[in-house]
């Protein structure tokens, strides 16, 4: 299965065992974006975690200025929108494609749905989840 290789390889399902990636494969829509088409926006309510199957996007921050901050460039493999996953919040930072993107889309309410009848999944993506706070906390600490 084509998803099922793309969240394999998504570092947030890197743990999940194959059986577990296979029934979020079912769960995720490809969904396709054209150059400079805003795909998240800073703010708005999270409601899916997106994994970039093909292109770049770039993710600014305007965080009360007026003019935003680039913060990263990501392409293909890496992903975005993982805490819409945890808690539905707003969106920290805006996500535009930077050429036509390709990504593969996992709803919040797809994943809840799959960890309440999957909790080991769960503890799979805690390591992973803690070690990415961590990564955010030393730069932090760096900047200060």
């Amino acid at each position: 299965m084509p998803h099922e290789e793309a969240l394999r390889n998504a570092q947030l399902f890197s743990q999940l065992s194959s059986k577990d990636l296979n029934r979020l494969g079912r769960a995720v829509v490809e969904r396709n974006y054209k150059k400079g088409e805003t795909i998240v926006k800073e703010g708005e309510q999270a409601v899916a975690f997106f994994i970039i199957v093909q292109g770049k996007v770039d993710v600014t921050q305007a965080a009360g200025s007026k003019k935003a901050q680039t913060l990263n460039a990501l392409g293909p493999g890496q992903t975005f929108g993982e805490m819409a996953l945890l808690d539905g919040g707003p969106r920290a930072a805006t996500v535009k494609a930077l050429e036509d993107t390709t990504c593969l889309v996992l709803s919040r309410w797809d994943f809840v749905a799959e960890l309440q009848t999957s909790p080991h999944m769960a503890v799979a993506m805690l390591p992973v989840l803690s070690r990415r706070l961590r990564e955010v906390e030393a730069k932090l600490a760096a900047t200060h």
